[in-house]
């Protein structure tokens, strides 16, 4: 069975910084490309930033783009999310993802999700 299991959301002041575990079990890590995803309220599942299986590439959104920092520690099956420099607008539930390839970060690639975990800015 597949399991992703999200951790580290939390509340913060904008400027904050949190970092967002994913943790997984039950697939070859080595084989998919993870990503992060947020939903706010209201708005469409968008993609945030992906990873490729042997972290050589990476990909964010524009709006995360010198902010976040996506890693992975294959050893420990678990990817991260560095972020900083937040902001109200990034207030969203947060999701990790895995595909076989970050596929232009489109929701409807990947195979496997995690529950979520809730990041609030606060003003």
């Amino acid at each position: 069975q597949v399991q992703l299991v999200e951790s580290g959301g939390g509340s913060v002041q904008a400027g904050g910084s949190l970092r967002l575990s994913c943790t997984v079990s039950g697939l070859i890590f080595d084989d998919y490309a993870m990503a992060w995803f947020r939903q706010a309220p209201g708005k469409e599942r968008e993609g945030v930033s992906c990873i490729t299986w042997n972290s050589l590439r990476s990909y964010y959104q524009d709006s995360v783009k010198g902010r976040f920092t996506v890693s992975q520690d294959n050893a420990k099956n678990t990817l991260y999310l560095q972020m900083n420099s937040l902001k109200p607008e990034d207030t969203a539930m947060y999701y990790c993802a895995a595909a076989p390839s970050c596929g232009g970060l489109a929701w409807y690639r990947y195979n496997y999700w995690g529950q979520g975990t809730q990041v609030t800015v606060s003003s």
